[in-house]
């Protein structure tokens, strides 16, 4: 830390305190120079989780999208506020758990899928006709076929 006072580089931490919320560090410090006194506060820079769309162009991860995306998906089906945000919450995990900060649209609607395949069958099938854009019946009939030979 460069002394306000002099500009010499060397310094010692005389207190640090958290603030309330834990956000930032106060921090005062005697200069190694001059031997005056000055405060700094440091901070952490959270860097946010991307997501990378189709078209290649990238957003913040917004869990109120992905919850919005999983109430269409069950409207008017038999699962509860709770459970959706459970999921939610499970989807976030996962996001946040990986070491990379960026993850393809893809990714997060395969983890989606799964997690409705389990919760709820028709939600599931809702969430992947919108998500795998199926160009035909054919396609949205094996979708259930399968889903069907699961169940057995």
């Amino acid at each position: 830390m460069k002394c306000p006072f002099c500009g010499h580089l060397g310094d010692k931490v005389v207190d640090s305190r958290e603030s309330k919320e834990g956000e930032v560090i106060r921090r005062r410090r005697e200069c190694l120079d001059c031997g005056r006194r000055f405060t700094s506060y440091e901070r952490i820079d959270e860097i946010p989780y991307m997501v990378i769309k189709k078209d290649g162009s990238r957003e913040r991860f917004e869990r109120q999208k992905l919850i919005a995306g999983l109430l269409k998906a069950c409207e008017k089906r038999p699962v509860s506020v709770a459970a959706v945000e459970a999921v939610a919450d499970r989807v976030e995990a996962t996001v946040q758990e990986r070491p990379e900060k960026e993850m393809k649209t893809e990714e997060i609607g395969a983890l989606v899928m799964e997690e409705l395949k389990r919760l709820d069958k028709v939600a599931y099938v809702r969430f992947a006709s919108v998500y795998r854009h199926f160009r035909d019946i054919g396609e949205f009939m094996t979708e259930l076929k399968e889903l069907l030979n699961a169940k057995e």
